[in-house]
């Protein structure tokens, strides 16, 4: 993979550069520093095969976003996606620049078990919006990568069509780091997405533990997809993820299992009316589609029209979105003071003889926890 040079006031370190095309390409986090000039922030990138560089701006990388510019939105999502601390302040220069035109996408998250489908549904989904004339784009919050550095979408190049159709773009879900900070991430993508022209989202989950909320708490439609089988899902499902949806689709609906995922929705549909849904005065519906054949799938889409018409029109899209921001400012500010918490060198120099305390039984863990506090306040 070719390499690019950050130039900063610290030792220089390299920035991946994707090929742009290969959306799908996995890029990991990107190192290094700036210059430290407002506004003058800048990422040296190859302009050829031959090793030379040129110096991009921070402005000029928002402009390239604003013009749609696919080699600059990767680039963009790459710095976004950066681990570096040094990186942050240059990727929040870039969605300051950006965020003006954000923010005018429709943003859907899918979720659910392992064998429902969701890969074969999105690629099939998503060339139905881009026939249609959208402009879509696909990521992931994937909390296993925590664990294994993996991506959710990083074995997905199977999406041949919609990989390829130049109304698409596919981004792995950014690997490593907390699911918080996978989901800063994930949000901020999807800023870029929209500032790039792209009307469409899709957000993907594994549809496993906090994920979902998580998912759900960035998006404006939540569809949750389950393969047919009479309410055998649900036995690996909480309730409360069903609680979530805005609609329930049964895949799968062709061949030998088209009648069971018929009989699959119409209970589904029953069980759904003894269900409070999540959206005020929207009962969430069950669907069945095939996303081999394609059945369906405008079905659901005017659902999810059906669905946006009902929010916009009773003021809950603009109230939900406050919301969501509001939240996440809150959410972010909390992420980052435990990460200075137990960053602090009192707190550090404290914790495993307080830890063993507790574990111990000497001491309670609130007197501990108060202890660490006042190490932490005092310093």
């Amino acid at each position: 993979m070719a390499r690019a040079t950050m130039v900063g006031r610290g030792p220089m370190s390299t920035l991946p550069v994707e090929d742009p095309r290969h959306a799908l390409n996995v890029m990991p986090g990107v190192k290094g520093g700036h210059d430290g000039l407002p506004g003058q922030m800048r990422v040296v990138v190859p302009v050829s095969h031959h090793h030379r560089r040129r110096s991009i701006p921070v402005a000029d990388l928002a402009e390239g976003v604003l013009a749609g510019d696919r080699v600059m939105l990767a680039r963009a999502i790459t710095l976004v996606e950066s681990n570096a601390p040094a990186h942050f302040e240059q990727a929040q220069e870039l969605i300051t620049r950006i965020l003006p035109r954000a923010g005018g996408s429709v943003r859907v998250g899918i979720t659910g078990v392992p064998g429902a489908g969701k890969s074969t549904l999105i690629e099939a989904l998503g060339m139905t919006l881009v026939e249609a004339g959208h402009k879509l784009a696909v990521t992931a919050v994937d909390p296993s990568s925590i664990l294994t550095g993996g991506s959710i979408l990083g074995d997905k190049t199977r999406m041949e069509k919609l990989s390829a159709h130049p109304s698409a773009f596919i981004r792995p879900s950014p690997s490593g780091g907390a699911l918080g900070g996978v989901a800063r991430k994930t949000r901020e993508t999807i800023l870029l997405f929209e500032a790039a022209g792209y009307d469409v989202v899709l957000v993907e989950t594994v549809g496993v533990g906090q994920s979902e909320v998580t998912v759900r708490s960035m998006v404006d439609f939540f569809l949750l997809v389950l393969a047919p089988g009479a309410g055998d899902e649900l036995q690996g499902i909480k309730k409360g993820v069903v609680e979530l949806a805005d609609a329930v689709l049964i895949n799968k609906a062709d061949g030998a299992s088209r009648n069971l995922a018929l009989l699959s929705r119409a209970d589904y549909e029953r069980a759904l009316h003894y269900i409070q849904p999540s959206t005020e005065g929207w009962m969430t519906p069950a669907l069945a589609a095939s996303a081999m054949s394609g059945e369906g799938l405008p079905e659901l889409w005017m659902k999810v029209q059906a669905f946006l018409d009902h929010t916009r029109g009773r003021g809950l899209f603009e109230q939900r979105r406050r919301d969501q921001e509001r939240a996440w400012m809150r959410a972010m500010v909390e992420e980052q003071l435990k990460e200075r918490f137990f960053a602090h060198p009192q707190v550090q120099a404290l914790l495993p003889e307080l830890e063993q305390a507790v574990v111990g039984g000497t001491l309670p863990a609130a007197s501990a926890a108060a202890r660490l506090l006042k190490a932490f306040d005092e310093a």
